[in-house]
């Protein structure tokens, strides 16, 4: 059963950081606008409540000028839209500061749930969905479902509450008719803020369940299958393929390096053709012979043309050829148990290049003897 839901790509993981960073890049991230609405509402209604004196009796004071006889505006009619820009201006001044409050309040609201995220790939049109099937499919399936409950919810806690707030208040602002009109608007406002204080207590609540469903959903929606999970995982820690191509490149750029300090080499040691090294010995800066190249197969066959193409000199002796290969590493010193074998080598290489072709043709060719932990039998 488990492989057959394996199979059927059932979303049964959660989403990886990187599944989750991608889905910010691209402007998803969890949003309650409920919190936002409690927070609109709560930090409209703490700023009418400390603002709503003030606010009320800059508005009446402006309401009294602009109801007041203008005999200039009578006798020049262009002064009547100069003096509703100033009404205006001043209307806006008034109400600057509960409409900074609400912006700030819209402001955190978003950022508590989601943070702060820009992501121009959000502002592209995305016409998928423009597609009628997938529209039933967000009104009638689970999130569509939890829309209805919640908006369910909201509409019987918010109308209870108004309900409440309206039999509470009532007598008071029926009041407000036997009240001078300066005291009357103060008055109002602050019942308006008690109100709508009332009424944010209720969209807290709305609030405090919408969240975690938001990021429920937020979640629920990104899930992974296990395979996706695997996929993501190899390209994290790299496919084995694009391992072993790198490996392969690395090999072959290791390679060509190698093959380019051949022709710096004293001496080629072959088997003759499946194992082939090449020796760097310079006393002044080495304790001992270095193996600068080495191969086996066709590698030992490029060595051997390479070296031959420099007038590299190559000598032909297996068990040395192999005990080189098999014992030291490239750009490696040999061990003291090849010391006096390659020494031989190396004299009589060093030796030839001093004597004319005729003399170096008689000169008799050493057999390099190595020692008991080399030897092959």
């Amino acid at each position: 059963m488990a492989a057959e839901a394996e199979q059927g790509g059932e979303r049964t993981e959660e989403p990886s950081q990187r599944r989750l960073q991608d889905a910010r890049e691209h402007g998803r991230v969890p949003r309650s606008r409920e919190l936002t609405a409690f927070a609109v509402m709560i930090g409209g209604s703490a700023a009418l409540l400390a603002l709503g004196a003030h606010l009320s009796g800059a508005l009446a004071d402006l309401m009294r000028r602009s109801l007041a006889p203008m005999p200039l505006a009578l006798e020049e009619p262009q002064q009547l839209g100069a003096a509703l820009s100033h009404a205006t201006l001043e209307t806006l001044a008034g109400a600057l500061p509960l409409l900074g409050v609400v912006l700030a309040a819209v402001l955190l609201a978003s950022v508590a749930l989601g943070g702060w995220n820009f992501s121009p790939s959000a502002l592209v049109p995305d016409f998928t969905r423009l597609s009628p099937a997938a529209g039933f499919g967000r009104l009638f399936g689970l999130s569509g479902l939890a829309e209805l409950g919640k908006a369910l919810l909201k509409c019987l806690v918010v109308g209870g509450v108004c309900a409440g707030v309206i039999g509470a208040l009532s007598g008071e602002v029926m009041s407000l008719g036997h009240m001078a009109p300066h005291a009357a608007i103060g008055r109002g406002a602050h019942l308006v803020g008690e109100a709508f204080v009332a009424l944010c207590a209720s969209l807290a609540l709305v609030a405090l369940v919408d969240v975690p469903l938001q990021i429920f959903q937020f979640k629920r929606a990104l899930r992974m299958t296990r395979q996706e999970l695997r996929e993501e995982l190899k390209e994290h820690d790299g496919r084995p393929e694009t391992k072993a191509r790198i490996r392969q490149v690395q090999q072959q750029l290791a390679r060509r390096r190698m093959m380019q300090q051949v022709p710096k080499a004293d001496v080629v040691i072959v088997n003759p053709t499946h194992f082939a090294v090449a020796l760097k010995y310079e006393p002044a800066r080495m304790r001992a012979p270095r193996v600068i190249a080495k191969g086996a197969d066709l590698i030992a066959q490029n060595i051997r043309r390479i070296a031959e193409e420099h007038r590299v000199p190559v000598f032909e002796s297996p068990p040395l050829a192999r005990a080189l290969y098999r014992s030291t590493d490239l750009d490696r010193e040999i061990p003291a148990g090849l010391y006096l074998a390659v020494a031989q080598v190396l004299s009589y290489v060093f030796r030839i290049r001093t004597l004319s072709p005729t003399l170096a043709a008689r000169l008799q060719r050493p057999e390099p003897s190595l020692g008991s932990e080399y030897d092959e039998t």
